[in-house]
């Protein structure tokens, strides 16, 4: 069982008058994770908050303020139960099993936005297929775990205070990125590739001391991967960050085509030039009780 508290605070100089603010926070409840417990605490506390559910399906909460202040606060605490396969087995189409291969007319249908290339660049198109064999044949699986081995052993992780995310060609050339970027750039790669492809934003579970603890990055922070959509497995989860396949200490918040769509926290806000003075972002994941990875008929990864 883990809990996520994930505390973000705004300060200005002089008080200031809220616009909306949205908040992606709550976990996306699933066959793998069960909310148990939820709370939200925002202060100055909010004219009205309501909830939704976006096209993606995420869980949105809406604020709105009405009175100025000079600091803002949003503290989100979720206790869940995470359930996962130690060792994943993706059972695949067979006819997905082997790359190249082709969507079935309806899932293409459906697929059409996770194919669609945000920066289509020879740059991304040529380093996609540095990792095909000259036969351009290898195992589906075999290639996106390249792929996902590949991009931890090519760039150098680095965290970033701006806002934002790199577009592929300058993580590529920079050679450095945040978890977003190196998700964005494995999105844009494989959807070279003509597979599908989206946006994961959520949080990690760093293992205590003495474990992986030093293997692990993006901790303290909400993290981002993506997942690929394959015939036979649905959609797995593939984090090139730590070279994660399948959903080992990921937590899914939000689901999107692109990195701008599912953010974590953004709103507006109106006052004098110069009165915004920092942000702060604390997010911790600890483990409750010892969590029992469990694989059963309920339970299908």
């Amino acid at each position: 069982m883990l809990t996520v508290r994930h505390i973000t605070r705004y300060r200005y100089a002089s008080p200031v008058k809220l616009g909306e603010h949205q908040m992606m926070f709550r976990p996306r409840e699933s066959h793998d994770l069960r909310l148990i417990t939820t709370r939200l605490e925002i202060l100055p506390k909010p004219k009205n908050l309501r909830w939704l559910h976006d096209v993606f399906d995420n869980s949105l909460a809406i604020a709105t303020f009405g009175a100025e202040t000079k600091e803002l606060v949003f503290d989100s605490e979720v206790t869940l139960e995470h359930i996962e396969a130690p060792h994943p087995d993706y059972a695949l189409a067979e006819s997905a099993q082997t790359f190249p291969f082709a969507y079935s007319r309806e899932e293409r249908l459906d697929l059409v936005r996770a194919l669609e290339r945000q920066y289509p660049a020879g740059e991304i198109d040529r380093w996609a297929a540095g990792f095909l064999p000259e036969n351009g044949c290898i195992g589906t699986m075999d290639l996106l775990r390249k792929i996902t081995l590949g991009i931890r052993e090519q760039l150098t992780y680095s965290r970033r205070l701006e806002r934002g995310v790199q577009t592929p060609v300058e993580t590529l050339a920079k050679g450095t990125g945040t978890c977003r970027d190196y998700a964005f750039l494995m999105m844009e790669g494989v959807r070279s590739l003509g597979i599908a492809a989206r946006f994961v934003s959520g949080y990690i579970y760093v293992p205590g001391a003495g474990t992986d603890a030093d293997l692990v990055v993006g901790g303290g922070a909400t993290h981002a991967w993506l997942q690929v959509y394959l015939p036979g497995a649905g959609w797995v989860d593939f984090d090139p960050t730590n070279s994660i396949i399948g959903n080992r200490n990921l937590i899914r918040v939000a689901v999107a085509w692109a990195p701008a769509q599912a953010l974590p926290l953004w709103g507006t806000y109106t006052g004098p030039k110069g009165s915004f003075l920092g942000m702060d972002v604390t997010v911790s994941v600890r483990d409750e009780l010892p969590i029992t990875n469990m694989k059963g008929p309920n339970h299908e990864d």
